[in-house]
């Protein structure tokens, strides 16, 4: 559950403060929480460990870094709430929305910054409004992703909806994507659950009822999307999704954020945070990065093309693990 990295070793003395007091340390401790393992959120907790590192070696200090895994539990997240706020850690990052809001619970009255990563909707989480909470967005352009689905399918009749009810930052996502196929005269079908075993039963539902299917940023269908989109592709079905570790694990396409970057940025306000810094407003990561599956588009017969008129950067790859 636990692992601790040593980042950098310096004997200076750092003033830091947090909500504009200061106080004399040699450096900080801070805690990263991740809900679950996946690939999209393994590459935000590569990316903020080694964000610390270049930083710690740069300003001469001193970050200690320890990473715990939720195995998104509500329960076990909770737990780690209570162990990192009793063990008074000066920042917490958590990772996802589950993650971002049990940690934000565990640290009411204290004042511990919470700096979460990967949150597709701050506001309808909770997580805004609060003094001493922010980070980093990767909200979906859900349209844009719907419109990549019509360049390259233009006769489509029916979409499917593969997500989880569990997962608040899917809803949004979800809600705009009705709205936008219902502008354009498109059927949709839901398919949902709330475990691993209830999404792969839901993406076999949708086989032979639909010409294509879109997840949002959803973590509990990327924990199982290697299945899914063996599901999907053997049935000739396209799957538009929301991020591309999906893609990497065998989705066809995406258009989103790029997670080595969200991890450094979450990375940089913790510190600046930290070292006296204002706590700012989170910061919606800029997206615009099409990516394809080479192999899931053959599989497919499909021809993405069009996709580089639509974007500064397409990005090619295949199925990983």
């Amino acid at each position: 559950m636990k692992k601790v990295i040593c980042i950098a070793l310096a004997m200076i003395l750092v003033l830091s403060c947090f909500a504009g007091c200061s106080k004399k340390n040699s450096g900080y401790r801070i805690a990263i929480v991740q809900q679950l393992e996946h690939s999209s959120l393994d590459e935000i907790r590569h990316s903020v460990e080694a964000r610390l590192q270049y930083q710690a070696e740069k300003k001469g200090i001193t970050i200690t870094v320890e990473s715990f895994n939720g195995q998104n539990d509500a329960t076990l997240l909770n737990q780690i709430g209570s162990q990192v706020v009793s063990d008074k850690y000066d920042a917490i990052i958590p990772i996802a929305t589950l993650a971002a809001q049990c940690m934000v619970n565990a640290a009411e009255g204290t004042d511990i910054p919470i700096i979460y990563a990967a949150i597709s909707d701050p506001e309808s989480a909770g997580l805004t409004g609060l003094s001493r909470v922010t980070g980093t967005s990767d909200a979906l352009n859900t349209p844009f992703v719907l419109d990549m689905m019509l360049a390259v399918q233009p006769d489509i009749k029916t979409v499917g909806l593969l997500y989880s009810t569990s997962e608040d930052n899917s809803a949004a996502a979800i809600a705009q994507a009705k709205q936008y196929l219902d502008s354009k005269g498109i059927a949709c079908l839901e398919a949902t659950g709330t475990k691993s075993d209830e999404i792969i039963d839901a993406a076999q539902s949708l086989v032979g009822a639909v010409d294509a299917v879109f997840t949002p940023t959803d973590n509990t269908v990327m924990a199982v999307e290697g299945r899914v989109a063996e599901i999907l592709t053997e049935a000739g079905i396209p799957h538009y999704a929301g991020a591309d570790s999906f893609v990497k694990s065998g989705a066809f396409a995406t258009c989103g954020v790029n997670y080595t970057e969200l991890g450094g940025a979450t990375a940089d306000m913790a510190l600046g945070i930290l070292q006296g810094g204002e706590v700012p407003a989170y910061r919606l990561m800029d997206g615009g990065i099409i990516t394809v599956n080479t192999e899931a588009a053959q599989a497919l017969g499909l021809s993405y093309g069009v996709y580089s008129s639509m974007a500064n950067t397409v990005v090619e790859v295949t199925t990983q693990g």
